[in-house]
């Protein structure tokens, strides 16, 4: 009988021991989506290059820019997706249900991979609440303590940047960019560039830059949003949590039925004629065979899509691309007082057109070619342009292109329309951001 008694004792312990904690997902081997989990690698890996961007933009200490903090590491969480899907983030980038670091800065007391199991005294497996928990340590601006799942229990300090966060859409939605005084959320294209720091920096202070030069006017179209918890819902938007991934989804759709309706016909044949003239695929192809340099009218056809892209805007979005010349010089001038080549933004413009990525706000559209190009010239860097964009001189481009109608001709690119489809009742019709910007928290984590 002791012995029985010993045996069902020991049962007992281990049924307790095997309920004690959540099983979190771990990567079977099974079969995942290919397509989701390149996308998955591809934001992490732009993650992890943007976060020591964002690191060296605190440098400035620009008196001329409202501020935020940031944190010294970025998470991703597979709480709430689909099981392949979570295991796709575990294969992917080592992320669970749990906020896992995929980014960090070279002072990031953090690891990538890290585990985060509790914040200050805070702990819960919803990931969501943890991110609201984590948003708020983070906007007090005062030090924290992080428990990691290992037991390590390490202190974390924010620090301050200018207003604007910048970030990569969720991977369930590559091709999603919206631009807002808050954020700017930068398609996966752009981390696929395979970015060098500079250009990372770059992307930084460009989206800083949107925020300073196009805050006012967006917010004065912004009318009446309420933004009570917004600090959060802007942390959780690209973590890998399912509602705002699921926001993304409705907003990308929102905004491609907006940019149908309103393209007009000028816009409409330009598209046409630039999938016929600058087919992505073939040319990329054609690069790596005989690594050929682009034609000038590749690049006019290249820098037309960008003007397209940029047209197609909606929303505070299209608000904000008003302002997208303001934000290269915003860009431009800031890296000349961080003592970084101020042309990085050529070169990451050059590769872009080179890898037929140019659905993004990276790439020059002929107006902003012609503003930032006379800036550098203005300071004796002329020829420096030229070298970066292969041989070919803006204001060549801009002949090519006079007899071409521009997308962003004042006639169809004003902000202010009344008309504008933005001010429909459509959830997202302002954007990823201004719509998650509503979402109450306990949606978000909704399957």
């Amino acid at each position: 009988m002791p012995r029985f008694n010993t045996l069902v004792t020991l049962a007992c312990l281990v049924l307790i021991t095997g309920c004690a904690g959540p099983k979190y997902t771990v990567d079977d081997g099974s079969k995942v989506n290919e397509e989701l989990l390149g996308h998955i690698r591809s934001y992490g890996a732009g993650e992890n290059t943007l976060r020591p961007a964002i690191a060296r933009s605190a440098a400035l200490k620009d008196p001329d820019c409202d501020t935020q903090w940031e944190l010294p590491f970025a998470v991703a969480t597979s709480y709430g997706w689909d099981t392949a899907d979570r295991i796709a983030w575990v294969r992917g980038l080592g992320v669970d249900e749990r906020l896992t670091v995929v980014g960090i800065t070279p002072a990031s007391p953090l690891k990538l991979r890290d585990k985060i199991q509790r914040i200050g005294n805070y702990k819960n497996e919803d990931a969501e609440k943890m991110l609201a928990e984590l948003a708020k340590q983070r906007d007090w601006g005062q030090a924290f303590s992080i428990t990691l799942a290992t037991g390590a229990t390490v202190p974390i300090t924010p620090f301050q940047v200018c207003r604007g966060y910048t970030r990569l859409t969720p991977p369930n939605a590559p091709t999603g960019q919206d631009y807002h005084w808050l954020m700017t959320l930068h398609p996966l294209q752009v981390a696929n560039a395979n970015l060098t720091d500079d250009e990372a920096l770059w992307m930084v202070l460009w989206s800083q830059g949107v925020s300073e030069e196009g805050g006012l006017r967006m917010k004065a179209f912004h009318y009446g949003t309420k933004i009570a918890g917004a600090m959060y819902n802007i942390f959780t938007i690209a973590t890998g949590i399912k509602g705002a991934a699921l926001a993304a989804d409705a907003a990308i759709k929102t905004a491609q039925t907006i940019a149908a309706n309103a393209a007009n016909d000028i816009i409409k044949k330009q598209l046409i004629d630039q999938a016929t003239a600058f087919a992505a695929a073939r040319m990329r192809d054609e690069l790596a065979s005989t690594a050929q340099k682009l034609t000038q009218q590749q690049v006019v056809g290249a820098m037309q899509q960008a003007a397209a892209n940029r047209t197609s805007l909606s929303g505070v979005a299209r608000v904000a691309a008003t302002v997208f010349d303001r934000a290269d010089t915003w860009a431009y001038t800031r890296l000349q007082k961080l003592g970084v080549n101020p042309l990085a933004g050529f070169a990451l413009h050059q590769k872009l057109i080179e890898q037929g990525a140019t659905a993004n706000a990276m790439v020059f559209d002929p107006e902003r070619m012609t503003s930032l190009s006379k800036l550098a010239e203005s300071q004796g860097r002329a020829d420096d342009v030229v070298a970066l964009l292969q041989g070919l001189r803006p204001e060549d481009l801009q002949f090519a292109l006079s007899d071409m109608p521009l997308a962003s001709a004042p006639d169809t690119f004003s902000y202010d329309n009344p008309n504008d489809p933005a001010y429909t009742s459509q959830p997202f019709a302002r954007g990823l951001i201004d719509g998650m910007l509503d979402m109450p928290m306990a949606s978000a984590a909704t399957p």
